[in-house]
């Protein structure tokens, strides 16, 4: 979205501004594959999506401006990611038109679904693929049809557009499908402002279902589920050839795991982390005393479960094939026997992501690099754009 330079920079930042942490990945272009210059993460409860004092944006950029400094980071230029829960995205349909149409276009249907006024928002919108129509097989209104409005005499207009609109998908030789994305301009600028006060360039804006497919599935075609299982939240982005086209999130998170064992069992929220890392989420048969706790553990995250067998079911409509893989990233991803749980529960092949996977990187960081890697997805995505 936003676009400040023209010399083209040797190496990028992908900072990720999470809840409860701030990740920082520089990625330089070593032959055309992303290689590794720095890293680092800091431990910080902050949530620059909701929160907009002058104080929680000084917080913000110090801590940021302070990562950068201890990272050794050679670079000041950055990509960073919008929260999929603050940014409103639909794939839609268009005839082929010329780019200044097509914008044109763009802005009249992105009035019908993002639920806030158009110029409040900032646009950005990509063409995904375009499909050439057979004379004969789009559907084109009767001559003379009477068109019957939705809901009443302020709909009339849009319903009577709507028609058109089929009336010129029908005539057109050729439809794109277009990914629509829309962002709140105080968000964008409180954005802005935070890496300008820690004394970075803010390069582009983008979502986080898009940095993770970058860093995730790569050039893979096939339907894949991402699972990005945080601390507060868990995002579950629908990605087909390569694009994200559905993002959904839940509010349960690891946290929301270690406060229902903490709560149930009356122990300290340390104590509850450490009983969720050891016994982690299985069926019933646990030996021992870990059956209780793994039953929080099912119960609390019982709603995500729930929730991507709801997406699963929707891809089936929407998706040209069937998911065939599910990827877990997030810190609390390493959940024991999650991916197996997953596996089983929705009988469909559920992995750990290796974030890291198309990067390359010194091979006596490797185990360092592993134990953090679900957590820097989003941050290695972003640091990917530009070198890609």
């Amino acid at each position: 979205m936003l676009k400040f330079f023209d010399k083209k920079p040797t190496s990028y930042l992908g900072i990720d501004l999470g809840t409860g942490s701030i990740k920082l990945v520089e990625l330089e272009s070593a032959d055309g594959r992303p290689r590794l210059v720095t890293y680092g993460m800091i431990e910080i409860e902050t949530d620059v999506s909701h929160e907009d004092s002058k104080t929680d944006r000084a917080k913000a950029a110090s801590v940021l401006r302070s990562l950068v400094d201890r990272t050794g980071a050679r670079s000041r230029v950055a990509v960073a990611a919008l929260p999929n829960f603050s940014v409103f995205s639909s794939v839609i349909s268009l005839p082929k038109l010329d780019e200044k149409k097509l914008a044109e276009a763009v802005t009249w249907e992105a009035k019908k679904f993002v639920p806030m006024p158009i110029e409040n928002v900032v646009l950005d919108w990509k063409i995904l693929e375009e499909t050439k129509i057979e004379e004969g097989t789009a559907p084109v209104p009767e001559e003379g049809s009477k068109v019957e409005p939705a809901g009443g005499e302020n709909n009339k207009a849009e319903d009577r557009n709507d028609v058109l609109k089929e009336q010129r998908l029908a005539k057109c030789k050729a439809v794109v499908r277009v990914l629509l994305t829309a962002a709140p301009k105080h968000l964008v600028e409180r954005y802005v402002a935070i890496f300008s006060m820690a004394g970075l360039n803010l390069l582009s804006l983008e979502t986080e279902s898009f940095a993770l497919s970058r860093s995730l599935v790569g050039n893979d075609p096939s339907a894949t589920l991402i699972v990005d299982v945080g601390s507060i939240t868990t995002d579950l982005t629908l990605v087909e050839n390569r694009i994200p086209v559905l993002a959904r999130s839940i509010d349960v998170g690891g946290k929301t795991i270690t406060k229902a064992i903490a709560d149930t069992l009356g122990v300290s929220p340390e104590r509850a982390e450490q009983f969720k890392r050891d016994v982690g989420i299985a069926a019933s048969g646990t030996p021992g005393g870990e059956e209780g706790i793994a039953k929080i553990i099912n119960q609390s995250f019982g709603p995500v479960v729930n929730e991507m067998e709801y997406t699963l079911d929707l891809s089936k409509g929407s998706s040209k094939s069937r998911v065939e893989k599910i990827l877990l990233t997030g810190g609390s991803s390493f959940l024991p026997s999650l991916a197996q749980y997953l596996t089983d529960s929705l009988s469909i092949k559920t992995f750990v992501a290796n974030a890291w996977a198309r990067v390359s990187y010194p091979k006596d960081l490797q185990k360092s690099l592993e134990n953090i890697g679900p957590r820097m997805s989003v941050a290695i995505g972003l640091a990917m754009r530009e070198i890609e």
